[in-house]
């Protein structure tokens, strides 16, 4: 609660009770009013002074032309289809696999609509058209899943200039990457399981530990900071040590390496506390990334075909739950921690938004951010970013082919049934009639 409410909360409090007692029934009931009263008003004031709604279109869209708007809820209602959208994501893998010449199609559509572009420096434009409403850009190299030591070596050359092009950009103000780019997920596997590696994988692990430090290494003698982004359920435990490795040699002073956290796993609310005890046991800061989960179906059907627990809350509710217990722990430990809040639930973004407020904080408090994908929840970025709050939208990059899978990511997202595209077509419905009326 803030300070100024409390006091005057008090002040009001004494000059109407100055010699109450609790032992006087009347005097209970009136303690009783009061506290009512009191908790009202500090919420009323908190949420007036917060100013945030993620209601207002003209604020979410005004980047955008009505061209844009018309095609991007054409794009949404295509994904809330359930056959229409099923359809076109098994065809987009089919001719993704069969090579057929699909790449103009895929780019006027789901590639438009969800990446950046082809390159770094295709990605600029975008980058710092966002940037004019105050809302960074995170350039992501949308490569995962590769096997062969060549795609590993392309995969981190593009991670490497990544970092340092992105850390000489004012518009780009992380860097991210996905650890299965150069590090093979069967060699990770093995290591997060306990297992031993042969030689030749022995050798393949030095080689990507190296090329993880480079990039954290490179980040850190910018002054910069940069992500590691969650993967599968059975490569994490692998990834965590190495991240938490490279935060005990450049988090010292400050926050320059982040671990990410699935909060739609049962146990991740419980590792994010010890790692944050961790850290400050071995006298370094904690960087964490907050995201509720991309991998939920896969990771259900490998558990059950592989005969082990399932990671995964059994209900959206827990998850809910334990994200937005995430928050609140990281958001009471930021002298020690950076909190990345990445999300597209409007209650849990308000939760971060609020405490920052009620604690009498900067809103752009430089530990902690917001942050939503490119093409996604305009609502919560543009909003939060005329507010004063700290914003960054995650913009992939790369080739279609490249991108694909990403692609497919959020094609699943927005036809599932608690999908985005409902709410993102109702919002985008409102701006086109709101800007026709304004004709």
């Amino acid at each position: 609660m803030n300070t100024k409410y409390i006091l005057l909360c008090k002040a009001v409090y004494f000059s109407f009770f100055p010699q109450s007692s609790y032992s006087d029934k009347t005097h209970l009931f009136s303690h009783a009013i009061f506290i009512i009263f009191a908790a009202k008003f500090t919420y009323m004031s908190v949420t007036q002074e917060l100013a945030v709604n993620f209601n207002d279109t003209k604020l979410a869209y005004r980047y955008k032309t009505t061209s844009e708007l018309k095609q991007a809820e054409w794009m949404f209602r295509f994904l809330n289809t359930p056959v229409i959208g099923a359809l076109g994501k098994s065809g987009l893998k089919l001719a993704i696999q069969l090579g057929l010449p699909v790449k103009a199609a895929i780019k006027a559509t789901l590639y438009k609509q969800f990446v950046g572009g082809e390159t770094l420096e295709g990605c600029l434009p975008i980058a710092e058209k966002l940037a004019k409403f105050n809302v960074m850009s995170i350039l992501d190299y949308s490569e995962e899943g590769k096997h062969s030591e060549a795609d590993f070596e392309h995969a981190f050359n593009e991670l490497y200039s990544n970092v340092k092009f992105s850390a000489t950009h004012d518009t780009t103000i992380f860097a991210v990457f996905k650890p299965t780019a150069f590090i093979s997920s069967a060699i990770m596997e093995k290591i997060s399981e306990g297992k031993a590696l042969n030689s030749s994988e022995e050798a393949s692990w030095e080689k990507a530990k190296t090329r993880f430090d480079l990039l954290c290494k490179t980040a850190f003698e910018h002054n910069y900071r940069i992500m590691i982004d969650a993967e599968e359920y059975y490569t994490q435990e692998a990834i965590d040590e190495l991240t938490y490795s490279m935060m005990a040699k450049y988090n010292k002073e400050d926050i320059h390496v982040i671990n990410t956290y699935q909060m739609y796993r049962h146990d991740r609310l419980d590792a994010l506390k010890k790692a944050f005890d961790r850290a400050k046991s071995n006298g370094y800061k904690l960087g964490a990334k907050l995201v509720r989960g991309a991998y939920m179906e896969k990771e259900r059907a490998r558990a059950i075909a592989m005969n082990y627990p399932d990671p995964i809350n059994a209900t959206k509710e827990q998850t809910d739950n334990n994200y937005d217990d995430a928050v609140r722990f990281c958001m009471e430990n930021l002298d020690n921690l950076m909190v990345f809040i990445g999300t597209h639930n409007e209650k849990s973004s308000r939760l971060g938004a609020e405490y920052l407020v009620q604690q009498g904080l900067p809103r752009n408090h430089r530990n902690v951010w917001f942050s939503q994908l490119y093409g996604m929840s305009d609502n919560i970025s543009f909003n939060l970013a005329a507010a004063g709050f700290n914003v960054v939208k995650y913009v992939p990059y790369g080739p279609v082919r490249s991108v694909t899978p990403y692609l497919i990511r959020r094609a699943d997202e927005n036809s599932s049934v608690a999908g985005q595209a409902i709410r993102e077509i109702k919002m985008l419905k409102e701006e086109i009639i709101r800007r026709n009326k304004e004709a």
